[in-house]
């Protein structure tokens, strides 16, 4: 009879530990992980503008690789999260979202410089907003009187989203 428990126990043991075992995954290891310099998810950084003689210029700056970027125009601007309408001036409006892409680092403190709500003066962009930063995606809003007319490039070293709206026929900056 005591040969019985001393297996069981034995038995039981093997199983316990094989089962623990199973759980570490396959490549963990007690190696310092390496840090690197370029951040996994784009960062957002600024959003500028300039005007030239035949269009306006929006460049939305981003550290680390360029994410996919999607550009629409829409009826209005409204914020991520709480859905409140933008209070930008304009009868036309792009919104322009990257991800995954973050404008904040991992403990949560901002790092996009750039304007969150900017009336601007140039022939065609009017308005510029940060219109979110949530769950990986970072939406900005553009604001227009006249219906943009645009093209779209990515510019590398450093990397940037630029957006040209050209001006409207007869308009002389």
């Amino acid at each position: 009879m005591q040969h019985r428990h001393t297996l069981a126990a034995v038995a039981a043991g093997i199983l316990l530990t094989a089962g623990i075992g199973a759980t570490i995954p396959a490549g963990a290891s007690n190696a310092p992980s390496r840090t690197s310099t370029t951040p996994t998810t784009a960062l957002v950084v600024n959003a500028r503008w300039g005007g030239h003689a035949t269009f306006d210029r929006l460049v939305i700056d981003v550290r680390g690789a360029m994410p996919s970027v999607t550009v629409r125009q829409v009826g209005a601007l409204h914020y991520d999260g709480s859905g409140e309408r933008v209070p930008l001036a304009g009868k036309y409006f792009l919104s322009i979202t990257l991800s995954p892409a973050a404008a904040h680092d991992d403990t949560g403190r901002s790092v996009y410089q750039g304007p969150r709500l900017q009336k601007i003066y140039l022939p065609t962009l009017k308005g510029v907003a940060l219109t979110g930063d949530f769950e990986g995606v970072v939406s900005i809003g553009a604001a227009f009187d006249s219906k943009p007319a645009y093209k779209t490039s990515t510019l590398h070293s450093p990397e940037r989203f630029v957006i040209d709206i050209a001006h409207p026929v007869g308009c002389r900056a």
